[in-house]
Parts: C-alpha cells; sequence; structure tokens
C-alpha cells in the first residue's frame, strides 16, 4: 500500500493512466474540463518543479492555497504533497506562517503586500491555464507564464514520507489509507464542495479507480442531467 501521494499517484499511472480523473464544469461560463491520470500526472509534475525549482521551496514546508473550486485547486493539492508540503487551506487569511501562497485573481488585493516576504503565485483561473490579461502586481508570479517552462517530469532530491504533514494534523501515510466514503471502485463522485473543503475527495478517486467531476457555480437544474450525462455514480452537493 503506498503511504504517499506520490506513490498512490506513481500506482495509478503505471496502471490505468488514460482514465479520467478529474473532471471540472463552471456553469456560469459552461467551461468543461478534463484531465487523466496521465494529463494530472503531467500538471502536478510541472507545478511540483515550479514549486521547488523556481520558487525554493521545501518539503516540509506549508503551502496556503486560496483558489475557488477549479481543476487546478487539486493540480496544487497534488504538487504540495508531491514536494512533502503541507497545505493550508483559505481560513487563513493573511501568508503568516504560510511558506508561499497560490490564489485566483479575487485574491490579488489580499496578498500581493505579501509578495516580498513569501513567494504569490496567482492563478488566471482561465481556460487552458493560460496566463492573465493585464501585469500582475510586483513581485506575484504568474502561473500561466511560469508553469509552462517546467519539465514533464519532477524527481525530488528530498522525496516526501508518509510521516509528512499533508493537511493540518494529518501525515500524507493517515490521508491515503483513509477509507473511501463516496465511492466504490472505478466510481464516479459528481460534487459541488470545494476541493479545500474536503481534499479527500481527490485522494479517494486515485485509492479506488474512480473519479471526480467537481462543479463550480452549479446550476442546480442541470446537476441530474449532469450526473447522467458524467456516468456519475455518487453525489456530494452542497
Amino acid at each position: 500500500m503506498p503511504d504517499t501521494f506520490a506513490a498512490l499517484l506513481a500506482e495509478q499511472l503505471r496502471s490505468d493512466p488514460g482514465r479520467p480523473l478529474v473532471t471540472f464544469y463552471d456553469d456560469a461560463t459552461g467551461e468543461r474540463v478534463e484531465l487523466s491520470v496521465a494529463t494530472y500526472a503531467n500538471w502536478v509534475a510541472k507545478t511540483s518543479s515550479l514549486l521547488v525549482e523556481e520558487l525554493d521551496l521545501e518539503r516540509g514546508g506549508r503551502l496556503l492555497v486560496d483558489l475557488p473550486t477549479h481543476w487546478l485547486t487539486p493540480v496544487f493539492l497534488g504538487a504540495a504533497w508531491t514536494v512533502g508540503m503541507s497545505v493550508v487551506g483559505a481560513a487563513v487569511t493573511s501568508a503568516t506562517g504560510a511558506d508561499a501562497v497560490v490564489c485566483g485573481p479575487d485574491g490579488l488585493e489580499l496578498y500581493a503586500d505579501r509578495a516580498a516576504d513569501v513567494p504569490v503565485v496567482a492563478c488566471a483561473l482561465r481556460p487552458l491555464g493560460v496566463r492573465f490579461a493585464e501585469p500582475l502586481p510586483d513581485g506575484v508570479h504568474d502561473f500561466g507564464v511560469e508553469v509552462w517552462s517546467q519539465p514533464d517530469a519532477f524527481i525530488p532530491w528530498d522525496p516526501a514520507t508518509g510521516e509528512d504533514e499533508a493537511l493540518s494534523g494529518v501525515s500524507q501515510r493517515e490521508l491515503v489509507a483513509r477509507p473511501a466514503v463516496h465511492l466504490e471502485p472505478g466510481g464516479r463522485l459528481l460534487t459541488t464542495v470545494s476541493p479545500l473543503s474536503d481534499p479527500a475527495t481527490m485522494v479517494e478517486a486515485l485509492v479506488t479507480g474512480g473519479s471526480t467531476i467537481w462543479v463550480r457555480n452549479p446550476d442546480l437544474d442541470a446537476l441530474p442531467k449532469k450526473y447522467h450525462d458524467e456516468r456519475a455514480t455518487a453525489r456530494l452537493v452542497e
């Protein structure tokens, strides 16, 4: 049994790289994104390299992730755990005590003035992960610019261990060993709950060989059809 997120993802990458793992809808814009296990792993590798090679972050650090429901949110969760960092959610409203910050457009005003003290990475949350249309505040890194130059594979010089903290009070070993709550083997979970509110849903999809369908700005009337069209087997709706 794998005892780290990276080992769990590598196991799934070997066994079923082409299956859908992350599906994202934004019902306000009509956007739909689907990442296979292989594509998700590629984004995690690039993002992990960005955290370590460009931002000089290390195993044992804390990454504050303040993003809405979006396909990049589980990417940053996976990258942080691959590096061996603990994820701090948006309930922490400043970068105090964090070694780096990841935010969306709505967080720029809150975190830009911290860029002199810790790395701040901003995500435009535009289709295909592209850059911001306008210049960012001084010192803020544009994820959509910097991620593309990163390699497609990440080989850490100080690999994460099962004892490393993944979430507050939860080690990586405990995270990947949690029993599945929402999914049977091979199941598909449709959820409107933010990946940051329930990070275990990402891990559960890997453990069960399943997948997760996240919906932002959900049209509740359209959810039953989406559930049917996506062949979902379980739902978690706020």
